[in-house]
């Protein structure tokens, strides 16, 4: 099993360490196919991409039904790691790029996650309701939240108040003042220790 995720998460089922434990391999192969991981962060996978991605899992848990939608996946980050951790939750990976799709589509049938569903769309193009979006960094949060806001449903029913997680580094206190109180940031520190999540932040944005 993969130490990275296993020191963080102590409950996973027998499946789930064995499909964690996938990933970095088949990362691998398709990233020399198609380009869908820096070429530097391919040897960190489990950190940079696998375990950041599970920042979210660590600020908030699903309930069994929630439904929830990756916009800008790419590979499948953050949508796959969560929902292998999830697998009582829906999950739609969306993204405008055809051959990032093929691939976050092929490693979610190869460790047999049925409960992702994967399409080549852009987010303006989707007309479906989720509890939920989740996204890394796709483009500044105040144009991201314009391009998806719509797909939120109005109906609660997870503790965490539906609406948007966002992991993103750096400094956006510009980016979310607009928003008020109806923005939590949390420091990815809270959760994971490491120089490379010293910057990284996970915001929550209530729709």
């Amino acid at each position: 099993m993969s130490t990275l995720v296993s020191e963080y998460f102590d409950t996973l089922s027998e499946r789930q360490k064995a499909q964690f434990e996938q990933l970095p391999s088949l990362y691998s192969e398709w990233n020399a196919k198609i380009n869908v991981v820096s070429r530097k962060d391919i040897e960190q996978i489990e950190e940079r991409h696998i375990l950041h991605s599970l920042g979210i899992a660590k600020y908030t848990q699903f309930v069994s039904g929630t439904k929830i939608v990756d916009v800008g996946t790419g590979g499948g980050f953050p949508g796959i790691p969560l929902a292998i951790m999830f697998p009582e939750v829906e999950f739609l990976l969306v993204d405008s790029i055809g051959k990032k799709v093929k691939v976050a589509e092929n490693i979610a049938a190869a460790i047999g996650l049925t409960n992702v569903r994967v399409k080549h769309s852009r987010s303006e193009e989707i007309h479906e309701k989720f509890d939920f979006i989740v996204s890394r960094a796709v483009t500044a949060f105040p144009d991201f939240v314009k391009m998806t806001r719509h797909l939120v449903s109005t109906t609660n029913k997870n503790a965490c108040h539906n609406g948007i997680l966002y992991l993103k580094g750096g400094d956006f206190d510009d980016e979310i003042k607009a928003f008020g109180t109806s923005v939590v940031v949390e420091n990815l520190t809270d959760f994971f220790k490491g120089e490379f999540f010293e910057t990284k932040k996970i915001i929550h944005l209530a729709i």
